[in-house]
């Protein structure tokens, strides 16, 4: 078992993401910015804390149902190749493009790896 294919992993990023699900609603103002600066169309905004409430939840599934979970782990991964090509797309080589590269690599790993089926 490694750190990422632990069930402790997926909670907290199932946490992060509920997190980030909250900081979407309103939205708050880096969020906002950062809507702003990679164009997000207003009328798709509304979705953002949808999808990432549903990957918290496809998180946490790793509980009981680790194939979803793990689904989730590649969704995640496609979420974020879309959100790295936005910040490539329009040159916002901020903090933002790092934390998208990041969260890329990681889901991409968790996908590869999965989820450990033995902490059952």
């Amino acid at each position: 078992m490694s750190a990422l294919t632990s069930r402790r992993a997926y909670l907290a990023l199932a946490a992060v993401q509920a997190a980030d699900a909250a900081a979407c609603v309103g939205p708050v103002a880096p969020v906002k910015k950062a809507f702003d600066d990679v164009g997000l169309p207003e009328e798709l905004r509304p979705l953002i804390p949808v999808v990432k409430a549903a990957s918290a939840v496809g998180l946490l599934s790793v509980v009981r149902f680790p194939a979803l979970a793990r689904l989730t782990t590649f969704m995640l991964t496609v979420y974020f190749v879309l959100a790295v090509g936005s910040h490539l797309r329009v040159r916002d080589f901020s903090p933002n493009l790092i934390a998208a590269s990041a969260f890329l690599a990681l889901f991409g790993t968790m996908t590869v790896e999965g989820p450990d089926l033995r902490a059952r």
